[in-house]
């Protein structure tokens, strides 16, 4: 049995992981989190093995603790972040990291005892101020995972380089109350190139892009939607705080338009703040705004001054699409000012919002109302699948762009974690079309103090 403290990864130059804590507080935390850990894992029935080496003749494990001490010390100390970052230094492991995650998932609000969870708001994390969604502050977020490498992304993206869900071929559900349609499971090991068009496309069509469309685009990926906008004859202007995105992003579009002759002056990528878009001169705003899984980097207490924008530079008759990740609003109530894995190492200053609460914003804050919406979070799943099989099999590749050993181990984390978040519908994915009502104004800009958060519903 392999056990103590020591990792067997270098982590030394990783000064983001938290120290393990030692002392009679420490050794507390660490017995509830042993206690705890065992209860859970057989009411899910999730096995567990001690140390690397199985016991001769048993079944392998669905978890396995290398440094149990580490393991229980990091979970005690700092709950689900703790947890992660012992997966980073080794301390547990999984043949299936996806399906043991997606278990605990399933389970995450019951996960830790009712008396632990009403003192919830006495040890969980709270997000460091400096990475609020400000004026400030967004750029440096966007910059800690958009900048890492295009040639990383690359390695396990599709040719299209689109970073968010893919729609596959499925059937169709509307809903009841005549405005939602579900789109059922996609057959796993569907194209994902063919999917990350038909999103792209699905998503232009519900914003009405055609030719002489004026597009605005928030949040540019690495340009395949405002490629495809331009096939349709539309006007593009693309916003991006990621100045690696927009290198090839542009690069990617004067290949289009040498290869397909489209015109040079159709697209326009620039590197700036959604709150900086002006509406152009002359002209009476822009026939549709689009934006794919973007708005997850507002920040709650700025999606009014976001909805405030959009609704500012929208044309009369323009349409609004977006692409959001979203969550069950009584979870997200109960989460929002909690700072986790992903925060920490992921998305800085990251906030997965409601449908409730994107319905109430722009309620109260916009002259936008939401006309309609198609969610497809197992599609997502099969996507993360995907990206993280191509990541595991570009092992050495993404060593030698200088990344090391635990940066790969936090990836592929990252990668099944998010997968077990909409394989447990935990999470979901929505593309939102919104309108203008019928008697609406457009609103004045809106720009929240940093310290004050807009209402919120009960």
């Amino acid at each position: 049995m392999t056990s103590g403290l020591a990792t067997p990864l270098s982590v030394d130059h990783w000064t983001d992981i938290s120290p393990i804590r030692r002392g009679p507080r420490a050794r507390i935390s660490t017995a509830i989190a042993r206690r705890i850990f065992f209860r859970v894992a057989e009411r899910l029935g999730v096995s567990v093995s001690l140390g690397d080496t199985p016991e001769p003749g048993a079944e392998p494990a669905d978890l396995r603790l290398i440094l149990p001490e580490e393991f229980f010390a990091r979970v005690g100390n700092d709950g689900l972040i703790g947890f992660g970052e012992a997966y980073m230094t080794g301390a547990w492991e999984a043949d299936d990291l996806g399906e043991v995650l997606t278990v605990l998932c399933r389970e995450i609000g019951d996960l830790v005892p009712m008396w632990m969870q009403r003192l919830r708001a006495v040890y969980v994390s709270r997000p460091p101020r400096r990475q609020r969604g400000s004026s400030r502050n967004t750029r440096k977020n966007i910059a800690h995972h958009y900048d890492l490498s295009n040639d990383l992304f690359q390695l396990f993206l599709d040719p299209t380089m689109s970073y968010s869900a893919a729609m596959f071929p499925a059937d169709s559900i509307t809903g009841g109350d005549g405005n939602r349609t579900l789109l059922a499971p996609p057959v796993p090991g569907s194209d994902l190139a063919e999917a990350q068009g038909r999103k792209i496309e699905s998503i232009l069509d519900a914003a009405g892009v055609t030719a002489g469309s004026r597009v605005l685009e928030i949040g540019t990926g690495w340009g395949e939607l405002a490629i495809r906008a331009a096939r349709r004859g539309a006007t593009v202007r693309s916003v991006t705080l990621s100045s690696e995105q927009q290198s090839l992003a542009r690069a990617r579009f004067a290949d289009a338009v040498e290869a397909e002759g489209l015109r040079a002056d159709l697209v326009q990528v620039d590197l700036l703040d959604y709150r900086a878009v002006e509406v152009p001169p002359g002209s009476p705003g822009f026939d549709a705004v689009v934006s794919v899984e973007m708005i997850e980097a507002v920040g709650y207490a700025y999606l009014p001054s976001y909805f405030a924008t959009i609704d500012k530079v929208l044309a009369p008759g323009g349409k609004v699409a977006i692409q959001a990740i979203t969550m069950p609003h009584e979870r997200m109530l109960a989460t929002r000012r909690t700072w986790t894995w992903i925060h920490k190492y992921i998305f800085p200053g990251g906030f997965l919002p409601s449908t409730e609460q994107l319905d109430e914003v722009t309620r109260k804050h916009t002259s936008l109302r939401l006309a309609g919406r198609t969610t497809f979070g197992s599609h997502y799943a099969e996507t993360l699948r995907q990206w993280d099989t191509a990541f595991v099999a570009a092992h050495q590749e993404v060593l030698d762009l200088g990344f090391d050993e635990t940066f790969r181990r936090l990836w592929h984390f990252y990668l099944e974690y998010s997968r077990a978040g909409f394989a447990s519908g935990y999470i979901d994915v929505q593309q939102l079309t919104f309108t203008r009502g019928p008697d609406a104004e457009p609103s004045p800009d809106v720009e929240p103090s940093p310290d004050v958060e807009p209402v919120e519903t009960r």
